[in-house]
Order: C-alpha cells, then sequence, then structure tokens
C-alpha cells in the first residue's frame, strides 16, 4: 500500500487515485457554491412564478414575444442554458449538498421541450411539492399557486 492510502479504506483507493486533491478541493467549492445559489435562485424564482401559472390544459403565451424575434430567439436560448445548468446542479446535488429535486425542477420549468407543460403539472399535483412551493410564496407574501381543480 502507498504511503499516501494507509487512510483511506480498500474499497476507495481507486477512486482516490482517479480524483487528485486538487480536483477534490474543487468539488467541494462547486458544491458549496451550488448549495449558496440554490437556496437564493429556487425561492427566487418560485416567488417570481404567477399565481395561474396551472390553470389551463395549454401553457400561457410568454411575455417575451412582444420582442424583436432576434431578441426573443436570443432570451429563449439563454433561458433553455441556464434551464440545462439547473438541471446539471440538480443531478449533482443528489449526491452532494443541495436542494437536488427542487433545483431540477426549476431546471426543467426553464427549458422548453414537447410536453414540458403537461410534466409540470403531473410533478406540481403532487401533495408535497405544492405544499413546499407554496410554503415560500407565503412567506414572501405572494398568493398560492391556482389549480384547475380549486
Amino acid at each position: 500500500m502507498q504511503a499516501g492510502h494507509q487512510n483511506i479504506p480498500p474499497m476507495f483507493t481507486h477512486l482516490h487515485q482517479l480524483i487528485r486533491p486538487e480536483w477534490l478541493h474543487l468539488l467541494v467549492a462547486l458544491s458549496v457554491l451550488m448549495f449558496i445559489g440554490s437556496l437564493i435562485a429556487i425561492p427566487w424564482l418560485i416567488i417570481r412564478l404567477p399565481e395561474d401559472y396551472f390553470v389551463g390544459e395549454t401553457r400561457h403565451l410568454s411575455k417575451t414575444r412582444v420582442y424583436h424575434p432576434l431578441v426573443y430567439l436570443l432570451i429563449r436560448i439563454t433561458k433553455n442554458i441556464f434551464g440545462a445548468v439547473f438541471l446539471l446542479m440538480g443531478i449533482a446535488m443528489l449526491v452532494l449538498p443541495g436542494q437536488g429535486i427542487l433545483t431540477m425542477l426549476i431546471g426543467l420549468s426553464m427549458m422548453d421541450f414537447p410536453g414540458k407543460y403537461r410534466f409540470e403539472r403531473f410533478l406540481i399535483s403532487r401533495r408535497s411539492i405544492t405544499r413546499a412551493i407554496n410554503w415560500i410564496r407565503h412567506k414572501a407574501k405572494r398568493p398560492p399557486l391556482l389549480f384547475d381543480h380549486e
């Protein structure tokens, strides 16, 4: 056994050889930044969500459609990139500190893909998710989300 591996359990020796200490410090720093970022970004995005976002079978038209088509396209591309970053951060937070599932949901809500609105409605219909989101909105003095069945 090498001198640097004396305190590492045998099952993690291979992992230790793959991850250099410098990378481990970087991973820890990124994990802390993602955790703090999610604590700020997730409530901000939930509070900005219109209360009637989930009312109706079809999605509301985007407010950004009033801009020039090129600006609208740039906004959509940027929004999708940020959504993908949030989705990846959420997946990483499933094993790192952070609000993984909520971060993934925010990322998905920012991205454009077929069936997205139906998927969002399915997820938000889960009682625990609805309660968590409406609790955040209540703390910000925002009305709870509305649904068709209410």
